[in-house]
C-alpha cells in the first residue's frame, strides 16, 4: 500500500512539474491543473493551454489519471475488506463464547482486571471479558481474550457472555456503586455462579456480600498486607511469590478438590500414598463444613468434596490431578 501510494504522489509531482515547465505557470495553478486532470472532474481550466501543454495533458490522462482510478479501488476494497475481516473475526468470537462452559467472566479490563486475567489465562484459556470502553479493545485483541464490549449491567450482554453456564464471575468496575449493581444482576441470572467483587470504599464489602457476592476484596487492602508481609517477613514473602506464581517448575501450592467417585474418598492419608506415589506435600484440608485443617496428621480422612491444600512441582501436581479426577 505505501508503494502504491508513493507512486501516486511521484506522477502527481511529474504532472506539476510538467505544467510549470511546459506553461510556465506557478505552483499554485500547475498543482491546480494536474489535480483535476488527475481527477477527471472537468473544471474550468485556468489558463488555456499551449500544443505541448495539451498533448502532456492528454498523456498525463491516460498514464496518471487510469493509475489514480486503480488507487481509489485499492482504498475502497481495503476498507471494504478489513470491515469484512473485522465483522467475521467478531462472528468468529461470539461463537467461541458461545461453547464456553464453566468459565470465567471478568467485568472490566483497567489495571486490576487485566493483572487478573494474565494470572487466570496461565491456568486456563476459559476467559471472558466485558469492557465497556471500546479503545480498550485493541489491547484485549493484543493479549488475545475472549471479549465483548458494552455495558456489564446490560443482562442481554451477560447473557451473551454466558453468564448461565459460567462457574466464575469478577466484578472489577471503576466504581463500587457498579459493583453492587452488577453482582445483584450476575447472582439474579445464575444463582450458582462464584462471584469476586472489587470493593474500593470501606464499608461497601457488607452491601456486596448482602448482593450475593461469595468474596470481597479491596486491592488498597490486599496490597497493603503485600507490602507489609514484604517489608515484615521477605523471607516468607519470596517464598509465596514463588510458591503462588506460574512461572516456576520447582515448587508450586495449588488446591485440588476431591470429587465424590474419586478412588481417594474414605482413604487415610497415611493409606492414599501421595507423599509416595507424586512427591507432594498436604499443607491443608478444606472440609466441607469450611473448616480448615492445617498440616493434617497422616490418620486424616479424606472426605469427597474436601478441597486439598497440596505443594510440590507443576508435573507431580497435574499428574495428582489427574488421578484425582479420572473421568476429566
Amino acid at each position: 500500500m505505501q508503494i502504491v501510494i508513493a507512486i501516486a504522489v511521484l506522477i502527481f509531482g511529474i504532472g506539476v512539474s510538467g505544467y510549470m515547465l511546459i506553461e510556465q505557470w506557478n505552483f499554485l495553478d500547475a498543482a491546480y491543473m494536474t489535480a483535476i486532470t488527475l481527477s477527471t472532474v472537468g473544471f474550468l481550466e485556468v489558463h488555456e493551454a499551449s500544443t505541448a501543454g495539451r498533448i502532456f495533458t492528454i498523456i498525463l490522462i491516460f498514464t496518471g489519471g487510469g493509475y489514480y482510478l486503480y488507487l481509489v479501488g485499492v482504498i475502497i476494497k481495503s476498507v471494504v475488506e478489513g470491515e469484512i475481516k473485522a465483522l467475521l473475526g467478531r462472528q468468529r468470537l461470539d461463537k467461541k463464547i458461545g461453547k464456553l462452559e464453566k468459565h470465567y467472566l471478568v467485568c472490566g479490563y483497567g489495571r486490576i482486571g487485566r493483572v487478573l486475567c494474565n494470572f487466570i489465562k496461565e491456568d486456563t484459556k476459559d476467559l471472558v471479558v466485558i469492557e465497556q470502553d471500546q479503545n480498550r479493545a485493541a489491547l484485549l485483541e493484543k493479549d488475545k481474550v475472549h471479549y465483548l464490549i458494552g455495558d456489564a449491567l446490560d443482562e442481554e450482554l451477560l447473557i451473551k457472555a454466558g453468564i448461565k453456564q459460567a462457574a466464575f464471575l469478577v466484578a472489577a468496575l471503576a466504581t463500587d456503586t457498579a459493583n453492587v449493581f452488577l453482582v445483584l444482576t450476575a447472582r439474579q441470572l445464575n444463582p450458582d455462579i462464584y462471584i469476586m467483587a472489587r470493593a474500593s470504599s470501606p464499608g461497601v464489602g457488607k452491601k456486596l456480600l448482602v448482593a450475593g457476592a461469595n468474596k470481597v476484596e479491596s486491592p488498597y487492602d490486599t496490597g497493603a498486607v503485600s507490602m507489609g508481609l514484604k517489608l515484615l517477613r521477605p523471607t516468607v514473602s519470596s517464598f509465596l511469590d514463588v510458591a503462588l506464581s506460574r512461572k516456576s517448575d520447582a515448587i508450586q501450592i495449588e488446591e485440588l478438590f476431591i470429587p465424590k467417585k474419586s478412588r481417594y474418598t474414605q482413604l487415610a492419608l497415611k493409606d492414599s500414598g501421595i507423599r509416595q506415589d507424586f512427591n507432594l506435600i498436604i499443607i491443608a484440608i478444606k472440609q466441607t463444613s469450611g473448616e480448615m485443617l492445617f498440616a493434617p496428621d497422616f490418620g486424616t480422612i479424606l472426605e469427597a468434596r474436601d478441597t486439598l491444600i497440596v505443594m510440590g512441582k507443576t508435573a507431580d501436581l497435574k499428574a495428582f490431578g489427574a488421578a484425582l479426577n479420572p473421568e476429566e
